[in-house]
């Protein structure tokens, strides 16, 4: 009788013990299975976001320097702009077309947008009407050239994923160094070192960099009127002649 009662204890304090699942704090086997699911899903979801900030950091301040600075020069440039794009309206032949050139370029991430520029070289006019892609976000002060669609295919999947990283700039490295005429600067080399290495300190040298150099090239003018700049890749001899 007593061996009866001491099973029939044993049985009753077996089904009231709970499983593995809930053993530690007795809820229910769903319950414990929701809030392990949801558990996971707030880890995942909180590595993400300290992903996401790690590299929405720089993005935010090289953003908010494009649309401080970019919106400050819109706002001082416009005049000329305004006056530009009415001359070349009334040169002939006349109409819209003339004024605007239009042209589809990849921007970042890989989308496609059309770049509207002054057809208009003096004074870096036609730098200066993209301005409003800045402001816009399509176009950043400083990144690698704007690439048409055909440019960006023969980059390749390897170059084209850096590329598409950062927005395409209305200066950059490449064109601040290929102006000064050195010919060991590889314009896709030095767009990858600025895509891995870019930041506001090099952001704002680059545009200080290319600020100068119009202005150089003008008091260079001035002071040798009629004299042609030759680059440090032209070394002909004094008296060279095509005819020898």
């Amino acid at each position: 009788m007593r061996n009866a009662k001491q099973t029939a204890a044993r049985r009753t304090r077996r089904s009231a013990t709970p499983g593995p699942a809930g053993r530690a704090s007795g809820m229910p086997r769903a319950r414990v299975i929701r809030t392990g699911a949801t558990r996971a899903a707030t880890a995942l979801a909180t590595a993400t976001a300290e992903r996401v900030t790690g590299t929405l950091a720089a993005t935010t301040a090289k953003r908010t320097l494009d649309l401080a600075l970019g919106s400050a020069l819109l706002a001082l440039t416009t005049p000329a702009l305004a006056v530009a794009a009415l001359v070349l309206a009334l040169r002939p032949p006349r109409g819209r077309a003339c004024v605007l050139s239009r042209e589809t370029r990849i921007g970042l991430g890989g989308l496609p947008f059309e770049l509207r520029s002054l057809r208009t070289r003096r004074f870096r006019l036609d730098l200066l009407s993209r301005l409003p892609h800045v402001v816009r976000g399509e176009l950043s002060l400083v990144g690698p050239a704007p690439l048409t669609k055909d440019e960006a295919t023969l980059l390749g999947h390897a170059a084209g994923r850096w590329r598409h990283s950062v927005r395409p700039g209305l200066t950059g490295l490449a064109q601040v160094r290929a102006r000064s005429g050195m010919p060991w600067d590889e314009p896709a080399l030095l767009d990858a070192h600025y895509a891995e290495h870019h930041g506001t300190g090099l952001d704002l040298a680059i545009l200080a960099q290319s600020a100068l150099i119009p202005l150089r090239t003008a008091v260079h003018g001035l002071r040798h009127p009629g004299k042609a700049h030759l680059s440090d890749t032209d070394h002909r001899l004094p008296g060279y002649s095509v005819a020898e």
